[in-house]
């Protein structure tokens, strides 16, 4: 899928260290804190390998080489039923505002119905307006609690969307 010469691909193994300095980058500039984020995630910088098995997949944007953000879908840690977690969806600057976040939803969601998952949960942060935002154009709904274990305890706002 291709949107002002970007490109939507599954990973490879050579994307490794570039989506991690591109996730490691926004989240930085959001002021995330380090710890109890996605910032802290030791499979940050092997996601090929953490997303590399069954019912579980992780979308790059790339263009002229150059990674610019991603998203992906696995099975929500820790917890029983049909349930996947939209994870690690953080996109540059150059990326945004251009229709990739819906793109990027639309993949992730179809793929998540493709694996057979009922549902999909996320968990994210306030200052993360424009990203909540979407969640919500797509049909994400508020939680009051987390659902599962993540690890991710610095992220307070949860949200779910039946498939």
């Amino acid at each position: 899928m291709t949107l002002n010469n970007f490109k939507i691909r599954e990973i490879i193994p050579e994307d490794n260290a570039k989506i991690a300095k591109a996730i490691r980058d926004v989240l930085i500039e959001y002021g995330v804190p380090k710890v109890g984020t996605a910032y802290a995630d030791t499979i940050l910088d092997t996601l090929f390998e953490a997303y590399n098995f069954e019912k579980s997949v992780y979308f790059i944007i790339e263009k002229d080489g150059e990674i610019f953000g991603g998203a992906g879908i696995k099975q929500l840690d820790n917890y029983t039923g049909k349930v996947c977690e939209l994870q690690k969806m953080y996109f540059l600057p150059e990326a945004r505002g251009i229709g990739l976040g819906s793109k990027m939803m639309q993949t992730c969601l179809q793929k998540a119905r493709d694996f057979g998952f009922e549902k999909c949960y996320l968990e994210t942060l306030p200052y993360m307006q424009d990203a909540r935002k979407l969640y919500r154009k797509v049909g994400f709904k508020d939680l009051d609690a987390p659902m599962g274990d993540t690890g991710h305890y610095s992220c307070n706002l949860w949200m779910l969307k039946d498939l």
